[in-house]
């Protein structure tokens, strides 16, 4: 990975806004990002696994204030090891669960698009009565826009 980053670059790859980013910096979620002479931001690799890291963590549902306590602890050094793996499992059991969760919602989903699909394919209404009307079957066919 390249080095010396401009905010554009390390926007362009994290997704993240010029804005967001120097928002974590501001909050400190990310160490000062040394400049150029002519007062560019330039992020070195360090920071931008950081970065890339607490993208991850944000999209996973960890909120600001653990994500700050996780880059305090990084910047106490090797002895917050324990405690950062503790914060990140604990955060692993929450996305854990959500997924489980997701899994239950998308098996509800198939199961209403089966029921249609067996109702479209047997020419009945949601009354499960036959549909008569060759002009409501083929409008109950079209999967819309």
């Amino acid at each position: 990975m390249p080095e010396d980053m401009s905010i554009a670059d390390v926007s362009a790859r994290t997704g993240l806004s010029r804005d967001t980013l120097r928002w974590y910096e501001a909050e400190g979620l990310i160490p000062a990002v040394p400049r150029s002479s002519a007062g560019v931001r330039r992020y070195d690799d360090t920071t931008i696994r950081m970065i890339d890291l607490l993208v991850r963590l944000r999209r996973t549902g960890m909120s600001v204030a653990h994500m700050r306590d996780f880059v305090t602890m990084v910047d106490q050094g090797a002895r917050t090891h324990g405690r950062r793996m503790r914060l990140l499992e604990d955060h692993r059991e929450e996305i854990e669960s959500r997924i489980r969760e997701l899994i239950d919602d998308l098996e509800s989903v198939d199961d209403k698009i089966a029921h249609y699909r067996r109702l479209i394919d047997a020419g009945l209404d949601c009354s499960e009565q036959p549909i008569n009307d060759p002009a409501v079957i083929e409008q109950q066919r079209l999967l819309g826009d």
